[in-house]
């Protein structure tokens, strides 16, 4: 936007200078921030919320294959399982 006087040309240059300088300091400093929470959650063992999802997702892969592995019928030899001998012998 143009006007006839500098003087406001100027000061509208100065504002959005300003503004620009302001939000981009507010992302460094959001960027900070995450970083050092990052280097607190690596200090503290902590585990990220994509990791946690992903181990998740695992473990319920494995609990089917597991059920799965139960519920098939064992093909085998046919011969019943040893007993374990007492101490007496």
């Amino acid at each position: 936007m143009h006007t006839k006087s500098p003087l406001l040309d100027e000061f509208a240059r100065l504002t959005t200078g300003a503004l620009g300088l302001a939000q981009a300091a507010g992302d460094e400093a959001k960027a900070v921030m995450r970083a050092q929470a990052d280097r607190i959650a690596v200090d503290m063992d902590l585990v990220r919320k994509d990791e946690l999802e992903a181990l998740k997702a695992e473990i319920v892969a494995l609990r089917a294959e597991v059920t799965q592995l139960r519920e098939t019928p064992k093909t085998g030899t046919g011969r019943k399982p040893a007993r374990a001998k007492d101490a007496a012998g």
